[in-house]
């Protein structure tokens, strides 16, 4: 079984996430910011990545803490659930459209974490979240789980639309990334001989 537990305790935020890579999508989500919660929730759906998100932060300070803390747990537990990476497909690319919307996702498991992130933003807040903490949680959800990811919003105009299909497409690929090759199941996909 590919599944974590992660606690991550301090003085800011306290998080406890599980995940079971080889689910198929169900979740439980509580951030204490609401488009947070429903991004999270599409990224599990999506990606049928059963996951497990109570995040109890400091929100009467700012939603920094609480987004990068949150992205941090869930891309510790995904590192920790996948192992040394043997036999996963490792990189993985979607295009996620939303009515007016296309976004591009790409990205390799490769334990070199890296972020380009091309999305433009007209609005400062999505309910009650900033627009600056979107790149934010992205860019903490590639360093804690060593992803090279690339996000590219090729076109849109709805703030809401362009941030959901970013999480779609984050989604698709890494179901795409992690999925067991049959071929090389037994072999950790690098020449190198490790990830």
């Amino acid at each position: 079984m590919r599944t974590a537990d992660i606690h991550r305790h301090t003085a800011e935020t306290s998080i406890d996430v599980t995940v079971n890579l080889d689910g198929t999508g169900i979740y439980s989500v509580s951030t204490g910011i609401g488009f947070l919660d429903h991004m999270i929730e599409q990224l599990s759906r999506h990606s049928l990545i059963d996951m497990t998100v109570k995040t109890v932060g400091d929100l009467h300070v700012d939603q920094h803490h609480t987004t990068e803390d949150t992205a941090i747990a869930i891309g510790e537990a995904l590192a920790k659930a996948l192992g040394d990476k043997r036999g996963i497909s490792r990189f993985g690319t979607a295009h996620a459209p939303m009515d007016e919307t296309l976004t591009r996702v790409s990205l390799d498991m490769s334990g070199r974490p890296w972020l380009v992130f091309k999305v433009p933003f007209t609005v400062q807040r999505l309910g009650e979240w900033d627009t600056e903490m979107i790149e934010h949680w992205f860019q903490s959800f590639a360093q804690s789980a060593g992803i090279t990811l690339h996000v590219e919003n090729l076109y849109g105009s709805n703030n809401h639309h362009i941030v959901e299909s970013c999480f779609k497409g984050l989604a698709r690929a890494l179901r795409e990334a992690i999925e067991i090759d049959p071929r090389k199941a037994d072999a950790i996909p690098s020449t190198k001989g490790i990830l």
